[in-house]
């Protein structure tokens, strides 16, 4: 049974810098969505959104011990960087040097290395205006962080529309050239994030291509067509359904290619999720080229959620805006490089409604 929303929390702005607990801001509009976020990996760790009768859960997973951030559940709600998603054998080169980084995946880097944004406490403070509220959040990462070059100053807003939204703003600035691509991990129910499964929601994607991989999750070759594979998910389909078909492999764990793509601050639709049982319905709009599609095939009941239930496989679903995976290795792909004097800029938007 999800508790009814926290309530709204304030406040001078937080200066913590180092490592140990986070902050926890709650900030929302009566009647629409409420949101909870840590401070300790720019994290969302709840959010309460209204069902087809007016009455809120909680539809993000989160572990009950937050001590299972550093483990099994470290993802989950988090901004991950400086480099979200995976970076092949953990190198690459840049300007004619090469660069090595912290590796943990076969190898790879993912999420940023061994210590990425996830977990750092991150300094936050207040943002309020008529139609916003929520927190602006603040990480300095320094040269050589986990073997990426330059110091990066990042900055992350997550703030709450009156009209049912849920935003992500990202800027970063750099001193020497480097790669970024920030994101948010969290895993989404919107049955509630004690409901069991997302079986039963229906997806749709927007993209006409997607990202082949091998066995380690690495790209290979080039971007294929979704029409007549497991990959076609531009008109809605139930979630069971769609994992069923051949060549999905009981689940997504993918990267599919949103166009055109034109390097701007224009919002595109990427994606809508939808829980036919509570009505819920959740609509994704990003300035990023891509979305990794991951069904959370790998959870086996480790982590419990805050309500206590064991998050088993399938239990939510993360629908990561991001660059394309081993990008900084994939000359053809949009670049993921920062340079000095230039601003790193991503936002993207949660809309959410009820729909039957």
């Amino acid at each position: 049974m999800n508790p009814s929303p926290p309530p709204f929390s304030g406040g001078p702005p937080v200066r913590r810098p180092g490592r140990g607990a986070g902050h926890r801001w709650t900030f929302g509009f009566p009647g629409g969505l409420t949101a909870e976020v840590d401070t300790r990996g720019a994290r969302l760790h709840g959010l309460w959104v209204p069902d087809r009768h007016g009455i809120p859960a909680d539809v993000v997973l989160a572990p009950r011990d937050p001590a299972q951030t550093a483990a099994a559940a470290r993802y989950f709600g988090a901004t991950v960087g400086r480099y979200a998603n995976r970076i092949a054998r953990g190198r690459f080169s840049l300007d004619g040097k090469t660069y090595r980084l912290t590796a943990q995946e076969n190898g790879h880097c993912l999420h940023g290395g061994t210590d990425g944004f996830d977990t750092r406490l991150w300094e936050a403070e207040s943002v309020h205006t008529p139609e916003w509220t929520g927190v602006l959040l603040h990480l300095r990462s320094p040269d050589g962080d986990q073997g990426f070059p330059g110091n990066l100053d990042v900055t992350v807003s997550c703030l709450v529309g009156r009209g049912n939204e849920l935003s992500f703003s990202y800027a970063a600035v750099t001193d020497a050239p480097t790669v970024v691509n920030l994101t948010n991990h969290a895993y989404f129910n919107l049955e509630g994030e004690d409901a069991g499964d997302v079986l039963g929601h229906e997806l749709a994607v927007d993209a006409d291509h997607y990202t082949p991989v091998d066995g380690e999750l690495i790209p290979c070759g080039d971007h294929r067509p979704v029409s007549g594979t497991a990959f076609d998910l531009r008109r809605p389909l139930g979630i069971a359904e769609a994992q069923a078909r051949p060549g999905a492999g009981g689940g997504y764990d993918h990267n599919f290619v949103l166009g055109p793509y034109d390097d701007d601050d224009t919002l595109r639709r990427a994606a809508v999720l939808h829980a036919p049982s509570t009505g819920r319905r959740m609509e994704v709009l990003t300035t990023e080229p891509g979305l990794q599609v991951y069904t959370a095939g790998q959870f086996d009941g480790t982590v419990l959620g805050k309500s206590g239930t064991p998050y088993r496989a399938g239990a939510g679903i993360a629908l990561e805006t991001q660059h394309f995976p081993d990008a900084p290795n994939r000359p053809g792909d949009p670049s993921a490089v920062l340079r000095p004097g230039e601003e790193y800029r991503s936002r993207t938007v949660l809309r959410f409604g009820t729909r039957g």
